[in-house]
């Protein structure tokens, strides 16, 4: 396969160096992508790096994933926060392990595949090395010149922002070292990342060229942002994480099931490995009886299962039609804990004692121990029109509420006509 074209029609590549397709089409390549490692989860933001690295595996190639566990070591220097988000060698290997394990999924590690991916960590090569060292081997191979000329520096030096401090001003340079590394110790010869790294990208191989003679490549994906403006993979409860305990899998799915229509169709094509023809499918389906949501679907369901497993696939799936489907107490009964307070996040929440409901009339149930009716009369009319579900199960005037209601022995369900819910939380 190659691997241009494949991310050509992917619309994944804004800016490349010449030649580098002929460098991929002529011999098995080394490429690598940056990953921050300040957590111990990527979230989606960084699917799209990883993906370009699953795209050069599966054309063949080996891909690289380096952690920044040098920069990690020196904390954020954007100058946006206070508190510098320093971290010590151990929580950045606690976290490079946990990265690893998440980019499994994505990626072959299998060494003894000539392509098997790799995982990097450029603290192990610039923790022994001197300030003096590296100014006197690397700085003076890129002149001040060359560095002020990037745009994301003229950009902070012409008034954008509170100016430069002298640690992001030589990033570029250290990110160009990573690079020179790579190059001289894993015959790496093509750095990839988002269209905002550019600049220090173009450094790493302006470095090679100059200190080693050697020819390198780059190659920038645009940055990705949905279709209202706003920033891609952020939600009101901010990132959706990869780890399940940050984000979980009913959160995840919903995140692609509530794409809008534009922006499925350009994530199809960039978080999946669905090949041209069926995405073009998709894309025609979709158009047809858009209100079916498609694409929607077919990215939730291939991004949970391949980020969470099947099982939770699953659940996400009966839990988002417990919502908005036709849905049986069975199903309800069979959620984990989490997935059923996840579905019913910011759902009005009453409180009741267990020894309340020992045996308790329904109509004062939804009337005086809750309130979820008004009034006993507003409640029995309600009843008498058959439209009252406690657990997903009509329910009659001669109903008695009773402990063996508690889903998961501590929550009750109710349920006003076809969308109005509350649930009840039975303590002790």
């Amino acid at each position: 396969m190659n691997f241009i074209e494949e991310l050509k029609w992917r619309g994944m590549i804004q800016d490349i160096t010449p030649g580098t397709e002929e460098q991929t089409n002529k011999e098995l390549t080394t490429a690598y992508v940056g990953i921050d490692p300040t957590a111990d989860s990527l979230h989606i933001g960084h699917l799209v790096g990883v993906m370009m690295l699953k795209h050069f595996q599966n054309c063949g190639h080996k891909p690289l994933a380096l952690v920044g566990g040098a920069t990690g070591m020196i904390g954020d220097p954007s100058g946006k926060s206070t508190e510098r988000n320093m971290l010590d060698e151990k929580s950045l290997r606690h976290n490079q392990d946990c990265i690893k394990n998440q980019l499994r999924k994505f990626l072959d590690f299998d060494s003894r595949k000539p392509n098997s991916a790799e995982m990097v960590n450029n603290y192990d090569w610039m923790k022994d090395y001197t300030f003096l060292n590296f100014i006197r081997d690397i700085g003076k191979h890129i002149t001040v010149n060359y560095m002020m000329s990037k745009d994301s520096v003229k950009k902070r030096f012409s008034g954008e922002g509170e100016g430069m401090s002298f640690t992001e001003f030589t990033y570029q340079l250290v990110q160009g070292y990573d690079y020179l590394w790579l190059y001289q110790n894993k015959n790496c010869k093509l750095q990839m990342g988002g269209s905002d790294q550019w600049g220090n990208i173009t450094t790493g191989t302006e470095l090679i060229r100059r200190k080693c003679g050697g020819e390198a490549f780059a190659l920038v994906c645009p940055l990705i942002t949905k279709a209202d403006g706003g920033k891609f993979g952020k939600t009101e409860s901010g990132n959706i994480w990869l780890d399940a305990e940050k984000t979980s899998p009913y959160h995840f799915y919903q995140f692609w099931l509530n794409c809008s229509d534009a922006d499925s169709e350009k994530y199809i094509k960039i978080f999946t490995m669905f090949p041209k023809e069926v995405v073009e499918k998709l894309i025609s389906e979709h158009a047809e009886v858009p209100n079916l949501r498609i694409l929607q679907r077919a990215l939730a369901n291939d991004l949970t299962i391949r980020v969470h497993g099947e099982q939770a696939h699953q659940k996400a799936v009966d839990a988002t039609e417990i919502l908005f489907g036709k849905a049986t107490k069975e199903a309800l009964s069979n959620l984990d804990e989490q997935t059923f307070l996840d579905v019913f996040e910011g759902v009005e929440t009453f409180e009741i004692s267990k020894t309340d409901i020992t045996s308790l009339n329904i109509v004062d149930f939804l009337a005086e121990k809750t309130q979820i009716y008004a009034s006993k009369g507003e409640a029995r009319r309600a009843l008498k029109e058959n439209g009252v579900s406690i657990n997903k199960e009509k329910v009659n005037e001669q109903t008695i509420i009773t402990p063996d209601f508690c889903l998961n022995g501590k929550y009750i369900l109710v349920q006003k006509g076809k969308k109005q819910y509350y649930l009840v939380n039975v303590r002790g």
